[in-house]
């Protein structure tokens, strides 16, 4: 079997950190580039923060910075979540590089990629939609020469983390989200509904790091302070929503997936909300029509999700 070719679309952010350490450590993924977004923290803090990891590990791929903004019109004013991932984006770990302004080319490197490998490109999008949707007002047609698109986001049948109807990563960019959704190509979603479930506690995450030497190291001492904020919130230990989208990349018969057309609300007290009309659904569909199934996860094997993270990530 030969590798999957992936390109990482991110906002690191504690938990991307985790999910990008995953991806450079399992023998089946090859990533070509990483691609940045706002949302954890500015494009400046997020595309500053994917170089330092990569070099931090040793690892030379390409990091593109993408969107400094949504493509949704008349969005709401949003503070960055530093109460969560630290004010530079990374759990306040010193980091020795300033964030500088760097030139837009994350969509057309994505664009470009796509091109010269049809049919074999994973897009693995774990921030906001908003690099996605532009490289698809560039070129729609790279949407027939994606092998497929993995997002972390949504939250279908449980409440949302930002609004009781979105979960952050839609509710950011949600014309951008409806965009990538309505694309006719596969979309796969691993929303709140399952990686409100995939919790690793900081016992757990410190013995991963003992046997992944310092690069596992680094993840877990960037992650306390993301631990303590899920521990005032009840949580018992960090979830790890966007690395529990990138197992579903290399073991998606861990996942229970549910298909059908999705909408995403971008204007009014529903913005974010992430609706899917069942493939199976007999009735009136005016607003979901010509639009391709897509599909989310609605349940998977937790248990064997956090085993294969340990696995992949606690090896040096």
């Amino acid at each position: 079997m030969g590798k999957h070719k992936v390109i990482f679309d991110t906002d690191p952010g504690v938990d991307d950190a985790l999910a990008l350490y995953y991806l450079i450590r399992h023998p089946q993924i090859e990533l070509l580039g990483v691609t940045t977004v706002f949302g954890n923290a500015s494009v400046a803090d997020t595309t500053r923060n994917a170089r330092f990891l990569l070099r931090s590990w040793g690892v030379s791929v390409p990091v593109h910075a993408g969107a400094a903004e949504a493509l949704t019109p008349d969005m709401p004013s949003e503070d960055y979540p530093t109460h969560i991932h630290g004010t530079n984006g990374l759990g306040d770990i010193d980091i020795p590089d300033p964030a500088v302004e760097e030139r837009d080319t994350a969509a057309r490197f994505l664009i470009d990629q796509v091109r010269a490998n049809p049919g074999q490109i994973r897009i693995l999008a774990v921030g906001r939609m908003t690099n996605l949707a532009r490289a698809l007002q560039m070129d729609p047609e790279i949407a027939d020469l994606v092998g497929d698109v993995v997002i972390m986001g949504g939250a279908f049948r449980v409440p949302g983390n930002i609004t009781p109807a979105a979960e952050a990563n839609i509710w950011g960019d949600p014309l951008a989200a409806d965009m990538v959704f309505g694309a006719d190509w596969h979309v796969t979603a691993i929303p709140l509904d399952l990686t409100t479930r995939t919790l690793i506690n900081r016992r757990e995450l410190q013995a991963i790091a003992d046997k992944g030497g310092p690069g596992m190291q680094l993840v877990a001492d960037l992650s306390q302070d993301y631990i303590a904020f899920y521990g005032q919130a009840g949580f018992d230990g960090m979830v790890i929503h966007d690395c529990c989208a990138a197992v579903f990349l290399t073991d998606p018969d861990l996942f229970r997936l549910v298909h059908g057309q999705v909408r995403v609300l971008w204007q009014g007290i529903g913005l974010g909300l992430t609706i899917m009309n069942p493939r199976d659904r007999k009735g009136p569909n005016a607003e979901w029509d010509g639009l391709p199934l897509q599909a989310y996860a609605q349940d998977g094997d937790v248990d064997a999700i956090i085993t294969r993270i340990a696995q992949v990530c606690g090896q040096e």
